[in-house]
């Protein structure tokens, strides 16, 4: 008999509209319902900066209505999902909303970063592909998905994450411009034309766009595009050739809201941003190598199903884990690291953190974090070797990783900001403005970072490999591949002090 699986709902409130998904988990998932409602709530938050009154009243009637028809499902509350993105995001009275939100309906609304939304998109992709389109895994792949506030973007090379970027061009913003004051469809051409052909070679630098093989295009407007001018793939994507896609692009080109409604038979608050997301795609295009469109008939609510049902699968995790380091390392090389230099100090740091597991108590994704951590730490050496840590803190908080969140950048800036120099004082506004999980997390971190790093002091790897044994009160580091460690040993009498403020062990290097 066949074991029913538990049901979960995903409400997303976007730009444009509320959508929702009902689906059954259980192993794998299949989608039961969905349900959508146009709510014009990016028009009013790209215009004025706030939800208006009238907008927030309007959600609030559609979420009510979504509450009764979930009633018919009997979802348990824990297992419905309501979710936010790029124009609630901007929003300036966005914790208004959410308090209005759970307040008129019991809804427990999340907003959703820009970091995450790429995340849940990347799964959602991952999930549509399979292994039916080998190159996205072979060549440089670009992902882009055209929203109405933001367009999300993630540059792979040969299946690792090189850079992942949400971008404030959305469809919404596109039309706003127009009626602003742009005017003619060939000066909006123009205006977006320039402004892809600026963000492209921001692009470039971090992965040549003329070298992309495979370019997979999301979104609400691609995939009408694709039922229109595509094939199929296989049931959760479609294909389009690249001429195929320009010769649909120019010939709607010139379409009115009206005539996308008429003439494509698509919804009105699909058609406002049809044409718009469809330019920013084929301009997009034009900049790489790739012959052909790849088009998941997905979005980042099929994402979070992916997420819900392998919950905390170790191969997807540790996968998920090696893009958050992939994009690091592209970081890096942005900034010209020494990457030998840091790769040995963060194989290093893993070794003394799984020794001192039972000391620190630190997670998986904080091992992660700390791994992070050790490969940028001398990013800062780009602007100068004098107080490179302070220089490297303030890159990599103004800097976007695939997979981490701000609080969790603002974390390992602050490790960056400690592995060498003078530790944590009260006068630091970035440390003291973490919360105090989050400081002690930084001295955690920070301690087993100095230690590794003076472990490789000359950048000249004399240690080659370490192990760790612990003694009573002292921590011995035995050293491989060695004939003099006259540095090695100053490094630690300069850096060893927080460990063994922080773990109670004296460290000896033998």
């Amino acid at each position: 008999m066949e074991v029913p699986g538990r049901l979960v709902a995903i409400l997303e409130i976007g730009s444009t509209g509320i959508r929702l998904l009902v689906a059954e988990i259980s192993g794998a998932w299949k989608v039961l319902d969905r349900a959508d409602r146009p709510v014009a709530l990016g028009r009013d938050v790209f215009t004025s900066g706030e939800v208006s009154r009238e907008s927030l009243l309007e959600c609030t009637a559609v979420l009510k209505n979504f509450r009764e028809l979930l009633k018919g499902w009997s979802i348990d509350g824990r297992n419905i999902h309501v979710i936010g993105t790029s124009a609630l995001r901007a929003a300036r009275n966005r914790d208004i909303f959410v308090d209005r939100v759970r307040q008129e309906t019991g809804f427990s609304l999340s907003i959703v970063e820009g970091t995450e939304e790429n995340r849940l998109l990347y799964l959602a992709v991952r999930f549509a592909l399979k292994q039916d389109l080998p190159l996205f895994w072979r060549a440089n792949s670009m992902i882009i998905e055209i929203g109405g506030g933001s367009t999300e973007i993630m540059l792979l090379r040969r299946g690792q994450m090189v850079a992942a970027h949400s971008l404030k061009l959305g469809t919404i913003l596109i039309d706003q411009q127009a009626r602003s004051g742009i005017g003619s469809a060939p000066a909006r051409q123009r205006y977006l034309s320039e402004n892809i052909r600026n963000t492209s070679g921001f692009l470039s630098s971090e992965m040549d766009l003329s070298r992309v093989r495979t370019f997979v295009v999301s979104g609400s407007d691609a995939r009408i595009a694709a039922v229109l001018a595509g094939e199929e793939l296989n049931e959760h994507c479609r294909i389009i050739e690249k001429e195929a896609f320009l010769d649909f692009a120019e010939r709607i080109r010139g379409y009115s809201i009206e005539d996308c409604v008429q003439k494509l038979q698509i919804p009105y608050g699909e058609a406002e941003g049809f044409v718009p997301g469809l330019l920013v795609c084929k301009l997009f295009l034009e900049e790489t190598g790739a012959h052909q469109l790849a088009v998941p008939l997905v979005s980042i609510r099929e994402g979070m199903l992916v997420d819900l049902a392998l919950g905390v699968d170790p191969a997807l995790q540790d996968e998920f884990f090696s893009q958050i380091i992939a994009s690091a390392v592209s970081l890096g090389r942005k900034f010209h690291f020494d990457e030998d230099h840091s790769r040995h100090v963060a194989d290093m740091c893993m070794v003394l953190f799984d020794a001192m597991a039972a000391e620190h108590g630190m997670n998986r994704r904080e091992r992660m974090m700390l791994e992070t951590a050790a490969i940028l730490h001398d990013i800062g050496m780009y602007i100068k070797g004098s107080g490179h840590n302070k220089h490297g803190q303030y890159i990599v908080s103004n800097s976007e990783i695939f997979g981490l969140h701000h609080d969790e950048l603002d974390i390992i800036a602050n490790v960056i900001r400690y592995h060498r120099g003078e530790p944590p004082s009260q006068a630091d506004i970035e440390y003291i403005a973490l919360q105090r999980d989050e400081r002690i997390l930084v001295l955690k971190m920070a301690s087993i970072l100095r230690v590794a790093d003076a472990l490789d002091r000359g950048h000249s790897r004399q240690i080659s490999s370490i192990t760790v044994e612990k003694k009573s009160e002292v921590l011995v580091i035995r050293a491989g591949g060695v004939h003099d460690l006259s540095l090695e040993l100053i490094g630690l009498e300069e850096k060893a002090d927080m460990f063994q403020d922080v773990f109670g062990y004296k460290v000896v290097l033998s």
